[in-house]
């Protein structure tokens, strides 16, 4: 259960393919424990967790040996519901949130609004196979498993940008900082941001 007060979720999901921990504080100071087997995937969270001011702990176990795609994937079905269990009925928050950020050659945007109406459009094009050993596809699945889980509607698009760790930084930083904004309270604010009294 979400501390209120705290604005902080703790779970645990295990499967046979994977056993995930995570700690998550909406109102922290960006410090990260992240050790998921997939390296780049730590970067990614990481930048995420440092760039939305999120306290955030993931230990996971996969079967990496089949490859990165079921524990990407449960990543983000595990972040989604501790935004989920985190924000709570959503009241008081702002509710949506952009951010631009770029990175050298790169400018992603992201768009964010906890609308309790999951959707994911994701326009961004990584032209190399990998990145390291990581799968940049991937990417897309992590973020369509979050906001599923998280309730999101998540808007993404690269809107110039060439070398694919570039493009992914960018992303993966910009959506810190909208989740950030989205997930902040405004006191003008009363029970949840919605013409129709609720989300």
């Amino acid at each position: 259960m979400a501390e209120r007060a705290t604005r902080k979720s703790s779970l645990q999901r295990k499967t046979k393919e994977t056993d995930i921990q995570l700690v998550l504080t909406l109102d922290g100071t960006g410090q990260s424990l992240i050790h998921t087997g997939v390296g780049f995937m730590d970067h990614m969270l990481t930048l995420f967790a440092v760039h939305g001011f999120f306290d955030l702990e993931i230990a996971a176990k996969g079967d990496l040996d089949v490859d990165d795609h079921h524990t990407v994937e449960d990543l983000g079905i595990c972040l989604g519901m501790a935004f989920a269990q985190a924000l709570g009925d959503k009241s008081g928050i702002c509710r949506y949130g952009h951010a631009y950020v770029p990175m050298d050659e790169t400018l992603a945007r992201v768009c964010a609004d906890f609308s309790n109406r999951p959707f994911l459009q994701y326009q961004v094009a990584v032209t190399e196979a990998k990145i390291g050993t990581f799968d940049p596809p991937l990417a897309k699945e992590f973020l369509r498993a979050f906001v599923l889980h998280a309730g999101l509607t998540l808007h993404v698009d690269l809107i110039h940008g060439e070398n694919g760790h570039h493009i992914l930084e960018a992303v993966f930083k910009a959506l810190g900082r909208a989740l950030a904004i989205a997930a902040g309270t405004n006191p003008k604010v009363s029970g949840q941001l919605s013409s129709k009294g609720v989300l």
